[in-house]
């Protein structure tokens, strides 16, 4: 049987107002057109719902039965098909995959999570590992944020710039490049280490050193910074990476930062996300979040 469910909305204002003019009154259309609504109910659920008693209508006990169910469901039709629903933090349950890069997940991680329980104790978050190509998830629905140092090329993902990171030297303590002049020279000779999860040999840093007339030796590839950082500290591998996204880890291992002997742009950070997003409060919620989180990663002092 196929039933009009704006029937549900006259039914409930009927069983509310316990009359058809109080029930077009508050719908904003003409008593005809409840009565027929009325017909349509009865003939709908085989009972009479409202009864005349003298000047008055009473509703029928099946009405009685009905009526906060049926006022229920209307108000659950019209909060899932509102165009600004109401976000509660507090009895929100949900699941977010946030997919970034490994030294972003390090820097920003744990302080994410805290904020997000701190806010939404009924909210869980995943934090994949980043994969070594490009993936389709965000298109998906399995990825609900994701880091990015280029703006997306599809046009249905969104992307948000969040910050802008310089690129650092770091070596291990007593390492030759700190002591005397910094140059491109000394740092082209020396042996090196990239950070690329597809096992790339070269890099930005490769282009602009051959702009100067230069190259390096890269002698590995890893596929996250931790991995990149630890070799720095355990040898005598020079490691180019983004200062505050590594700030924290470089200052565990007691590493030292120099300055980069070349001119190289900055490196941006965008997040990115499907465009099925933009109207779920819950979702910029958490964008909002993440990206008062990383700004907060950029505020802090850089290393002198």
């Amino acid at each position: 049987m196929q039933l009009d469910l704006n029937l549900l909305t006259a039914l409930d204002a009927l069983l509310e107002e316990g009359s058809v003019t109080g029930a077009a009154d508050r719908l904003h259309v003409t008593a005809p057109a409840m009565s027929r609504s009325l017909g349509r109910i009865r003939k709908a659920t085989g009972d009479q719902i409202l009864v005349r008693t003298g000047r008055t209508m009473v509703p029928t006990p099946r009405a009685l039965a009905m009526r906060t169910e049926v006022h229920a469901l209307v108000q659950q039709a019209h909060h899932l098909l509102s165009a600004r629903q109401e976000l509660d933090l507090a009895t929100l349950e949900r699941v977010f995959t946030v997919r970034w890069h490994d030294a972003l997940t390090a820097a920003c991680g744990t302080a994410l999570i805290a904020a997000v329980h701190r806010q939404a104790p009924g909210v869980q978050v995943r934090l994949p590992a980043e994969p070594g190509g490009d993936s389709p998830e965000l298109r998906r629905g399995e990825v609900d944020l994701e880091s990015s140092s280029s703006t997306p090329t599809p046009t249905d993902i969104r992307h948000r710039l969040v910050g802008r990171d310089r690129l650092v030297v770091t070596v291990r303590p007593g390492h030759p490049l700190t002591e005397g002049p910094s140059s491109v020279e000394r740092y082209a000779a020396a042996e090196h280490v990239t950070v690329s999860r597809r096992g790339r040999l070269s890099d930005p840093v490769d282009d602009a050193l051959t702009r100067h007339g230069h190259r390096r030796r890269v002698v590995s590839a890893t596929p996250a910074a931790a991995i990149a950082l630890q070799l720095a500290h355990d040898t005598d591998l020079v490691v180019t990476v983004p200062d505050a996204v590594t700030r924290t880890a470089r200052e565990r291992l007691g590493l030292i930062t120099l300055p980069l002997p070349l001119q190289m742009p900055a490196v941006p950070l965008y997040l990115l996300w499907h465009q099925r997003h933009d109207t779920d409060r819950a979702h910029t919620w958490l964008l909002d979040l993440a990206t008062e989180t990383i700004q907060d990663l950029f505020a802090a002092p850089a290393d002198s």
